[in-house]
């Protein structure tokens, strides 16, 4: 039993230690700009952080290998908690999920590729917790022994960190329901890889007019499809981070310019206002100028008759 506990208490540890990795990493991620030298900074930024975790794991399992180690100074009573065997499974089911999870999180951080490549990962990691949070039907329930025992509840906070985190990546939004990655989110990879193909095999032979050129097709799918997208609230982070470093690659590094649809209508509005004054103004002078024509004078003509109609009397 001792074992066990120290054990599980070992792989606490490593779990917590990849989510500060996680946080870390996320502040290279909102740090860089998007650039080819800020990205470089960005994966070495993320590789250092997953390397010092991975040293930080291979000296704490040295420690608890040492005869100075906190098992060797455990009480025998603290060593007999009343945890059963089931509760211990599932601790230890839990951390291994968490830390493929977070190792999976890390591995994809930049560029962005969480929700493409971790959605099987987190999927286990919420089964593996509704286990542990609902009731049992054999008088064994963990939720209490694993969750509500103590003050810090290390087991909620590290998934509500986790929850929080893929909330925030909206990546829901590219899955189904059956969490498999959706019809569009493949259609617009797969677009994207069309562009990114085109844009590299062009940049090889230095033209980037030709590029601008040849590319402007592939590019302007990738944009209807995003907007598209966005219009139904399918994006999540991972389509969001690819189209972003596609609008820098097509505006800032290739120097290529896409005339945006909703300009043509915006001209034609105002093209429209700018005569209407011209053609109220001159409606206006056409319509008086023939009221002036059909002005005849009759008083002359009538009075004349009047008097012949007095001389024959």
């Amino acid at each position: 039993m001792r074992e066990v506990v120290k054990f599980q208490f070992y792989e606490i540890k490593m779990c917590l230690l990849f989510i500060f990795g996680s946080a870390i990493s996320l502040l290279f991620v909102e740090v860089s700009e998007g650039t080819t030298l800020e990205t470089n900074l960005s994966l070495k930024g993320a590789e250092w952080v997953r390397n010092g975790v991975l040293r930080s794991l291979a000296k704490l399992e040295a420690d608890d290998q040492s005869p100075f180690s906190l098992g060797q100074f455990s009480l025998g009573f603290l060593d007999e908690l009343e945890v059963s065997n089931q509760c211990l499974e599932l601790l230890h089911s839990f951390t291994i999920k968490c830390v493929s999870h977070v190792d999976c999180t890390l591995r994809h951080a930049r560029p962005v590729r969480v929700c493409e490549n971790c959605y099987q990962d987190f999927s286990n990691l919420q089964e593996i917790y509704r286990n542990i949070s609902q009731e049992s039907l054999v008088n064994v329930s963990c939720r209490d022994t694993l969750l509500r025992s103590d003050r810090l509840q290390v087991i909620v906070s590290v998934y509500e960190f986790l929850n929080g985190f893929w909330g925030k990546s909206e990546c829901s939004r590219c899955l189904t329901k059956e969490d498999s990655i959706s019809n569009d989110t493949l259609n617009f990879m797969n677009a994207l890889n069309q562009s990114l193909d085109c844009f590299q095999k062009f940049q090889q032979t230095g033209n980037l007019s030709e590029l601008c050129k040849q590319c402007k097709g592939n590019y302007s799918r990738l944009s209807e499809l995003y907007s598209q997208m966005e219009k139904n609230f399918t994006l999540c982070i991972d389509i969001e981070d690819a189209m972003n470093m596609t609008r820098r690659l097509w505006s800032k590094n290739f120097n290529c310019s896409f005339p945006r649809e909703e300009t043509v209508p915006v001209i034609a509005v105002s093209s429209f206002m700018l005569f209407l004054p011209v053609i109220f103004y001159l409606s206006s002078f056409l319509h008086s100028k023939q009221k002036k024509r059909k002005l005849i004078p009759p008083k002359r003509a009538k009075s004349s008759n009047n008097l012949m109609n007095i001389q024959d009397k």
